[in-house]
């Protein structure tokens, strides 16, 4: 059942963050969270897996973290690609961490996990894709 919950303004925070933290990627290419980790990727967003998997230690090149306490540098944007039921917990990771955005995929929503985010300071999204919402952009030639 969806929320219909207020959120922040995609655009705008696809504007300023540079590094996410992509709660369960995959490294199969049928996947969204693939295909997605490969748009941001491409359009110069630093994108850090994160995946519990055992042996699982990179996807498409890029290091493979077992959880978001595990990541070793800052995090603007938590990315979410898990049910929504398991959201609250990954927003309070998220808020442990110091992230400044917490978004939720496509068909993804929880109003306890937005107010968890929210409470501590954090734009929230959910509902939405970040390749969709920059769908209109051209991607940056690389140098």
């Amino acid at each position: 059942m969806k929320n219909h919950l207020q959120y922040d303004d995609p655009k705008e925070i696809l504007g300023w963050v540079k590094r996410i933290a992509m709660v369960g990627a995959s490294p199969n290419p049928s996947k969204a969270s693939n295909r997605v980790l490969n748009d941001l990727t491409r359009r110069g967003y630093t994108v850090i897996p994160v995946n519990p998997r055992p042996g699982l230690t990179d996807i498409d090149g890029l290091p493979v973290y077992s959880s978001l306490e595990a990541i070793d540098q800052a995090v603007d944007m938590v990315d979410v690609f898990r049910p929504a039921a398991e959201l609250p917990a990954i927003a309070q990771q998220a808020v442990a961490i110091g992230a400044q955005v917490f978004w939720a995929q496509l068909d993804i929503e929880n109003a306890q996990a937005a107010d968890i985010a929210r409470q501590s300071g954090l734009k929230v999204v959910m509902n939405r894709c970040p390749s969709i919402e920059l769908a209109d952009t051209p991607i940056p030639n690389p140098e």
